[in-house]
């Protein structure tokens, strides 16, 4: 009995494993920050973002934004308040304020497009384009029927967004109504709650989207500012499953705890 136990094990489970690779062993936790595709793409689909999509390295800002030369007064009494752990104002540790990584405070927008634009999967429906970001596993809700944004909204993390399709492969979206709390990036360059921030994505063809955004934001700069510029998002394979990245406030305060003692 031994005998034929060990050869039926020995012929099933390459069986199995055949079975399993075809049907169940699809990709889990993809990370993205993969390169761009190898070879020619297809013309791009009329009016469609629709995928999930990934900018790379080019997503990731490890320093964040230097843009001290276009601080109004308030801007910049408003910057030296904000004690960041990276960038041109970086602090130590135990000074860090930084409301995402030592509160787990929501990154909200713009900085979920600004400092880690991890792979996002954006969704269509007639009135509306969902984005679903890996990072924070956060959600916004673009609505393109045709309403007008607020005129004194109460803010919120992400704000109030509206889009339109200019032609059949730019999208323009513009968002108010952000609350001030927030930081654009980890660099700790402020905001006020009436700052008006434009997107505009462009479908070049079947695999790449570029996204371009503008900050105007006079009670905080001097004049508008582009943090991204035709910034290329990769189309992702269908069935990608991205890992879960979200800010713990248990972890940020063990990290503190750990790294802020004095000596650390």
């Amino acid at each position: 009995m031994r005998q034929l136990f060990v050869v039926f094990m020995v012929v099933s489970i390459p069986v199995f494993t055949s079975v399993l690779t075809r049907a169940q062993m699809k990709p889990w936790n993809n990370s993205g920050l993969a390169g761009p595709p190898a070879g020619p793409s297809a013309p791009a689909p009329r009016r469609d973002l629709s995928g999930t999509w990934d900018a790379g390295q080019g997503g990731i800002q490890p320093t964040g934004y230097n843009v001290a030369p276009l601080f109004t007064a308030l801007g910049e009494k408003m910057a030296s308040a904000n004690k960041p752990g990276n960038g041109p104002r970086i602090a130590s540790v135990s000074e860090d304020n930084d409301p995402l990584s030592t509160l787990g405070d929501p990154a909200g927008f713009p900085r979920i497009v600004l400092y880690e634009l991890r792979p996002l999967q954006i969704v269509q429906t007639p009135d509306q384009v969902l984005m679903l970001y890996m990072f924070e596993k956060r959600w916004r809700v673009i609505w393109t029927d045709g309403r007008v944004l607020p005129k004194d909204p109460d803010p919120r993390w992400y704000g109030y967004s509206v889009g339109r399709w200019e032609d059949d492969y730019s999208l323009a979206v513009q968002t108010v109504g952000m609350d001030d709390r927030t930081w654009l990036d980890n660099a700790g360059n402020p905001h006020s709650t009436e700052m008006h921030v434009e997107e505009r994505y462009r479908r070049v063809n079947q695999n790449t989207v570029e996204l371009t955004v503008t900050i105007d934001d006079p009670k905080t700069y001097t004049k508008p500012w582009v943090p991204r510029d035709k910034l290329p998002l990769r189309l992702m394979p269908h069935d990608t499953d991205l890992m879960e990245m979200i800010p713990s406030a248990s972890e940020a305060a063990e990290y503190r705890k750990v790294f802020a003692r004095p000596g650390k």
